[in-house]
């Protein structure tokens, strides 16, 4: 038998004993050691492979485990939409990154021992951590492709296995964990690290940097606003607000300090307007298109941010409305054609009242007009999202009818899909356009006609939202998480 064909012995830590606990804080501490454990495991196994000897063994960790039992029908209060579990029986969910996600960690875990009144277990998963995740948390080390070493990676390290990293969970589609346990959270550990990797990818922003609150954005101006923003409240000591950063992490703390600029742009760049307890706001540039939003939204999920928004431009479809206008979606006619698979156009996405009224509110605030007023500049209804720039191109039989049927005020190409996958995601959700163009009624996007319009309306916009975060910010967070986005046997977890 040649080297090549050699099962490997593997070689793994000590297995955890199962330890139970009634203090939340306790609980994640114990997690972050056995994370730890098993990433340093790993590192310290791949850094050996380096020097060009051969491997003789495979080397093998596992994600920690969290996982609550119940043995009675708890009776919740019904106006909770998260934090205890619906049935009598176990439920467990692999973790990854419990340094990231500490706060996240205590909380969640707090409910469910307030709520049943039953400890949490902690222990090792059965779910091997793919090595590339565990090299993810270095800098300075990089997993090579496959062929760069002198052995095959797949022979001694787990690598990420896309068969076992999907979305069923949140999706509907999942039945009981391999051991008969039910889900205890949306997301699997292997779901989480593949994304939080893309986020980085895509963002150029490391997934910490992430605030609470997430704007979307189609346009540049809109970044240069923000930043502006940014450097005002820096300035000032009691805004709550203590840095922000860039693409590169590049990271401002005095209002007068520049960011760096790295030598690539990402293809969807992120800023964060940093609070020290996370609740601050991030605004990340999606560009053109419901592929890009639902990519961002895909992974920027696994942080679960407690509300986004869609703030950007779109086409008015009615005659009445002026360039500048702002539209307030109440509802969404879904022609971009990335989710059908995972959520079908049948499945309604309504609107959220405590993100409603905050936009509503903030609208007024900032251009100061109210009650029947404000009706001069902002139209509520329907945003239709389609998946094809150029539909004024096509015959008025096709989308344009369409568009008239279902009541639409306003077209773009990433709401529809930012909202969808809100509620997909239990993500709180909402979107405030603005008008920039009419071509139904002969007032295209014009370079001239484009530029004045941009000097005038693109602040005003952009504050509107940072002040609708603002007000979500200041709302208990059981009233932000709807139950409009539970379905009937949902996870403990947000």
């Amino acid at each position: 038998m040649n080297d090549e064909s050699r099962v490997l012995p593997v070689v793994s830590p000590e297995p955890a004993r199962r330890e139970y606990f009634d203090d939340p804080k306790a609980a994640v501490d114990k997690l972050v050691q056995l994370y730890e454990r098993a990433t340093d495991f790993l590192l310290e196994s791949f850094e050996s492979t380096l020097d060009g000897r051969r491997p003789t063994s495979r080397f093998r960790a596992f994600y920690p485990e969290l996982r609550v039992t119940t043995a009675s029908h708890f009776v919740t209060d019904s106006r909770l939409a998260f934090g205890h579990v619906a049935l009598p029986g176990s439920y467990s969910t692999s973790i990854t990154r419990p340094d990231l996600f500490r706060g996240y960690l205590t909380e969640q875990i707090g409910l469910l021992i307030r709520n049943h009144k039953v400890p949490v277990a902690v222990d090792d998963s059965d779910t091997p951590m793919p090595v590339h995740f565990a090299v993810a948390s270095r800098s300075d080390l990089n997993v090579p492709q496959e062929g760069v070493l002198n052995y095959s990676l797949r022979d001694v390290f787990d690598v990420p296995d896309l068969t076992t990293t999907n979305d069923d969970i949140v999706n509907g589609t999942s039945g009981p964990n391999p051991d008969g346990s039910m889900p205890l959270a949306g997301f699997t550990a292997q779901r989480i690290d593949y994304s939080l990797a893309r986020l980085e990818h895509y963002t150029a922003t490391l997934p910490e940097h992430f605030q609470n609150f997430v704007m979307f954005t189609n346009y540049q101006f809109y970044v240069d606003e923000f930043e502006a923003f940014a450097r005002r409240v820096l300035a000032d000591p009691d805004s709550g607000y203590t840095e922000f950063v860039g693409p590169g992490n590049s990271i401002v703390r005095d209002p007068r300090e520049l960011l760096a600029t790295g030598a690539k742009t990402p293809q969807m760049p992120a800023y964060h307007l940093k609070r020290a307890d996370g609740d601050g706001i991030t605004l990340v540039n999606i560009g053109v298109g419901p592929s890009n939003a639902k990519t961002a939204t895909d992974h920027i999920a696994v942080l679960r941010p407690h509300a986004w928004l869609m703030v950007g431009h779109c086409a008015g479809l009615r005659n009445s409305q002026q360039l500048g206008d702002f539209v307030l979606a109440h509802a969404y006619l879904r022609e971009d054609h990335v989710l059908d698979d995972d959520l079908p156009v049948w499945v309604p996405v309504p609107p959220l009242a405590e993100v409603q009224v905050a936009l509503q509110e903030a609208v007024a605030e900032v251009t100061q007009l109210e009650g029947y007023e404000l009706k001069r500049i902002m139209r509520t209804g329907t945003v239709a999202t389609i998946d094809n720039r150029n539909w004024e191109l096509r015959d008025n039989s096709g989308p344009v009818q369409r568009l008239s049927q279902s009541r639409a005020v306003a077209l773009d190409m990433e709401s529809a899909t930012i909202a969808a996958n809100g509620f997909r995601f239990r993500v709180p959700y909402g979107t405030l356009l603005c008008v920039s163009d009419k071509p139904l009624h002969g007032e295209l996007k014009l370079p001239g006609m484009a530029t004045a319009f941009y000097r005038s309306q693109v602040a005003s916009h952009l504050l509107i939202g940072i002040r609708a975060m603002e007000k979500l910010r200041a709302t208990p967070l059981e009233r932000i998480h709807s139950r409009k986005l539970r379905s009937f046997n949902e996870t403990a977890f947000l």
